[in-house]
């Protein structure tokens, strides 16, 4: 047979597969019951994005085995064996969708099966920055167990997010890998067909990202290719099956590089039997380039780690946390102050705990000098701390400021870590991601407890003070340059990002201050600077500069932007907003909708049916993404009557934001603010809504007209 012949019959495997699957489906169920992957607008991804057509019944899915049947036509070439390639992954996510059907739930840990809309946008930022270059896509089986865990480490540590399919999980099991989103080690299904969750995660990302219009098939292929950073590795003997569905990843632009013996396509199918080498000739086949820091520390590093939780029963150490005192600080010094690679700790080490370990109070003070360096990079800096220190294998760290609290794990405390290795870490990565500022790095940690009681009172909290000052002082009028931001533009090509002193980036990462460190570090790289100049309109925010660098920077997808307003010409979003704002007419006012809530709002839609057709770069006047910190901005719908117009959120997101929300109340002259916001608990349907803001006297109902 050859490499097309075995690619037919894979898919025809998975054609008569699907068929069987979905007439027993419906034989159960019959053809009127609904069928759909959880927490996803979009309804069936695949069939979707290739076709335009949304799958509600099992109905509709008997409707789609024309489509299978239409991309197998066995011809001996390349062109129609991706098709069939294409035609496995539609039925594998017929199959896996009839799993679903009568609101099963056909996962058990450690498998996810499908992934939600929600975690694809978690992941766009993280995506973008390159702190997951790529996504691997393991399927079947290593010789060994150790060999497996070799592959799946080695990826952790270069950050690659990792998705696992097959007898792999148990090969991971049984070498104690840590699985799990927060590991980026993603046990997808043992079933071959469970591959197409990972499908499924590349083609909502050019939905959601990309604003692809679905049933444009080219344009989808394209952006997968071009845009999203995966590939398969195709470990232990090769079904006609795996082999189909390996066609399908190919077709979507993804390599794949196996351990057995195949006809080999260029720069396609590739064939790799050293373990050693494997994850490189990977890397380089879908040209991932990967950068290391060597940092000397006796455990794992990397950004896989960064949401790994150090639970009460695996903790030797703790610090901080209402605990102890806890506080980190970033301070600008002259070239003199500083010596170069310095790290000192003061008071006790961990090993003094004894064998049970315990707790201990604890400063990190980084003292930075250079010719480029700034007070105002101090807070981004410091920001940084958190996120360097959770890239530590066994180590967590939860806040900042004087309200830091760290986690050392037993594994990490047994394998040799102690707190001179978090200076290392924090010298290394501040001279790597800030080099252009930052010329001398030193670093002190002090758990002598009337040291950390007196620097924290002395020096810390006067520095907080006069940052907090400084940042409250710091408007979009006093200051006389904005930036664009274009990180995004990866997955997001139409899309740009205003950045002011009183306006975040949507999707909460990006400060004025972070926009300008970033252009500070890489003058051409994604934020921009862009001197105000002349206002065209103060109240709705429209200046011809900026109108200028959206149509340049957008290709000309957009030419105005009035970044006070969600009604006329407002931002673009991107995908990775953090929340969405949305007009309510009943109501006379907007809903506020963050990404962590599944639930349904006023609007008739969840967060995910507001973000699909919000998302992709483009204008959708009455709908906005934004960042969580932007809504008690005072520029927040500036032109639109500002806070005044919120009238329902999140329970989570009010009380997250409870502080902020009275203090801008107080600020209007409306002491109760906060209790008149209605949340679920209130309702989601607009009659309770409008009748529970009628009753507290709620001001969007006294207002002029949105409209």
């Amino acid at each position: 047979m050859t490499l097309f012949d075995i690619i037919f019959t894979g898919s025809e495997q998975a054609l008569e597969a699907c068929k069987s699957v979905l007439e027993q489906t419906i034989k159960e169920y019959g053809e009127n019951e609904k069928v759909s992957f959880p927490n996803t607008a979009y309804s069936l991804p695949t069939i979707y994005a290739a076709t335009g057509q949304k799958i509600n019944t099992l109905a509709d899915l008997k409707g789609a085995i024309g489509v299978i049947e239409s991309l197998i036509v066995k011809e001996q070439n390349l062109e129609k064996a991706l098709n069939a390639g294409l035609a496995t992954a539609v039925a594998a996510e017929v199959i896996e969708a009839c799993k679903y059907v009568g609101g099963k739930n056909p996962y058990e840990e450690p498998c996810v099966g499908f992934i939600p809309d929600t975690v694809i946008r978690s992941l766009g930022v993280p995506l973008v920055t390159g702190d997951i270059p790529g996504v691997a896509v393991v399927i079947g089986e290593a010789p060994t167990a150790e060999d497996a865990a070799k592959v799946i480490k080695d990826y952790q540590s270069k950050g690659i997010l990792v998705t696992l399919v097959g007898k792999i999980i148990d090969q991971a099991i049984e070498s104690k890998v840590k699985m799990g989103l927060e590991f980026r080690v993603v046990p997808l299904g043992y079933d071959v067909t469970s591959v197409t969750h990972i499908v499924s995660f590349a083609i909502r990302a050019a939905l959601i990202f990309g604003n692809i219009k679905p049933g444009d098939l080219p344009e989808l292929l394209k952006y997968t290719k071009e845009r999203v950073p995966a590939f398969v590795n195709a470990l232990g003997p090769l079904s006609e099956l795996v082999v189909s569905a390996g066609a399908g990843a190919i077709a979507l632009g993804f390599p794949v590089i196996t351990d057995q013996d195949v006809q080999e396509v260029p720069m396609n199918l590739i064939v790799q039997k050293d373990y050693d080498k494997l994850v490189q000739t990977s890397l380089e086949a879908r040209g991932i380039k990967i950068k290391i820091t060597e940092i000397p520390i006796p455990v794992g590093f990397a950004p896989a780690f960064e949401g790994e939780r150090v639970r009460k029963d695996e903790m030797f150490a703790e610090f901080g946390g209402g605990r102890t005192t806890a506080w980190e600080l970033v301070r600008k010094r002259d070239l003199s102050e500083v010596e170069d690679h310095k790290i000192e700790v003061i008071g006790p080490d961990i090993d003094t705990l004894g064998p049970d370990g315990g707790k201990l109070p604890l400063a990190i003070i980084v003292d930075v000098a250079g010719k480029n360096m700034e007070e105002d990079f101090e807070p981004v800096m410091e920001r940084r701390i958190h996120y360097f220190v959770n890239y530590i294998e066994g180590v967590m760290h939860i806040g900042q400021r004087d309200i830091a609290w760290v986690r050392i794990s037993k594994s990490a405390y047994e394998a040799g870590f102690r707190l001179k290795h978090i200076g290392e870490v924090l010298y290394a990565k501040m001279l790597d991601e800030f080099g252009n500022i930052a010329d001398k790095v030193q670093v002190t940690i002090i758990t002598d407890k009337e040291q950390v009681e007196k620097l924290l009172n002395e020096v810390a909290r006067p520095k907080y003070e006069a940052r907090d000052a400084r940042l409250a002082g710091l408007t979009d009028e006093s200051v006389d340059t904005f930036y664009s931001c274009l990180l995004c533009q990866s997955f997001a090509p139409a899309h740009v990002c205003i950045v002011t002193p009183e306006r975040l980036g949507l999707c909460g990462a990006v400060s004025w201050l972070d926009a300008k460190a970033t252009y500070e570090l890489n003058p051409t790289g994604p934020c921009q600077p862009i001197v105000k100049g002349e206002c065209l309109d103060e109240v709705k925010g429209s200046w011809e500069s900026i109108n200028k660098r959206v149509a340049e920077q957008s290709h000309g997808a957009t030419t105005k932007v009035n970044i006070y307003t969600i009604m006329e010409d407002p931002m673009t979003s991107c995908g990775c907003f953090e929340c969405i704002c949305g007009i309510m007419p009943e109501a006379n006012g907007v809903i506020i909708v963050n990404r962590e809530y599944h639930g349904m709002t006023p609007l008739g839609m969840t967060f995910g049916e507001l973000a699909s057709t919000t998302g992709g770069g483009v204008q959708t006047p009455g709908f906005m993404g934004h960042g969580r910190q932007f809504i008690t901005s005072k520029k927040f719908l500036y032109a639109d009557g500002g806070l005044k117009r919120v009238v329902w959120m999140p329970k989570e997101l009010k009380e997250a934001l409870k502080d902020k929300l009275i203090e801008r109340g107080k600020e209007m002259g409306i002491e109760n603010f906060y209790d008149m916001i209605a949340d679920e608990e209130v309702g989601t349907d607009p009659d309770s809504v409008v009748e529970f803001l009628t009753k507290v006297g709620h001001p969007a109902l006294s207002m002029d007209p949105m409209f």
